[in-house]
């Protein structure tokens, strides 16, 4: 079985085999170009899904099709990141918290995500490792940080969790550790995690957000631009009560 610092051949990356990561990656959204789809820590694990195989033009193959196994997600690897960087395991398992320890855990991941807001950071998009992260990989890594798995995107997160009633002006059912969610009518596409007395962390974009991980209120009497943009897009909130078992989600 090879070992950390061996290097690996693409013969010995079938599919279906399980290895480890020794560092932290990114895990890219296509066969090629920089576009992030997530990133994986080191101690995280993946398992091929796809052979390696060269392109029609017979070049050396770069990346690999794999699964993330704590979440289930796909992305592809890049085999010059983490050739020597990872070793081959046998099959994985998830650890799974009942709702005691997760609750016992949420002063430990609200702690976590106060000193990554503490930090020199900035937005980015398919982020997980830090101290750069896009929304959902803030949220995901707050709670991995605990050993409680949630699904990388937010929309996913949304539908794992227990639904929970929330106005901008009525917060009064929410606990510090519950995920708000923004977005369209349709579609979730943001996640912060309350804080308490209406306030949320969470990473968001230049466009409308703060170019990194901030702190922002949802009573309308904070007029911040901010804010009022999220806000504006509030669909609802979530109780986190179970963990993620690993399944790929749609």
């Amino acid at each position: 079985m090879p070992t950390l610092g061996t290097p690996i051949t693409t013969d010995l990356l079938a599919p279906g085999s399980c290895w480890q990561l020794q560092k932290g990656v990114n895990g890219y959204a296509g066969v090629e170009g920089a576009g992030l789809a997530t990133q994986a820590a080191a101690g995280r694990s993946f398992e091929v899904l796809d052979a390696a195989k060269p392109n029609k033009y017979q070049q050396p193959v770069t990346r690999l099709r794999v699964r993330l196994l704590e979440d289930g997600y796909p992305c592809w690897l890049d085999l010059r990141e983490v050739n020597g960087q990872i070793i081959q395991r046998g099959s994985w398992r998830p650890q799974l918290l009942v709702i005691r320890e997760i609750r016992q855990r949420l002063a430990a991941v609200m702690t976590w995500v106060e000193a990554a807001a503490n930090q020199p950071n900035t937005y980015l998009w398919g982020g997980s490792i830090g101290p750069n992260f896009d929304c959902s990989g803030l949220v995901q890594t707050a709670f991995a940080s605990q050993g409680i798995w949630l699904p990388r995107d937010a929309y996913q997160q949304e539908r794992f969790c227990t639904p929970i009633t929330v106005q901008p002006d009525n917060t009064k059912q929410l606990r510090p550790g519950d995920l708000i969610f923004f977005g369209s009518r349709q579609h979730c596409s943001h996640v912060g995690l309350y804080r308490g007395n209406g306030s949320y962390w969470h990473s968001s974009g230049q466009e409308h957000g703060r170019n990194g991980i901030g702190c922002d209120r949802l009573p309308a009497h904070d007029t911040h631009p901010v804010a009022c943009y999220y806000r504006a897009e509030l669909r609802g909130a979530g109780r986190v009560e179970h963990c993620h078992d690993g399944t790929t989600l749609p």
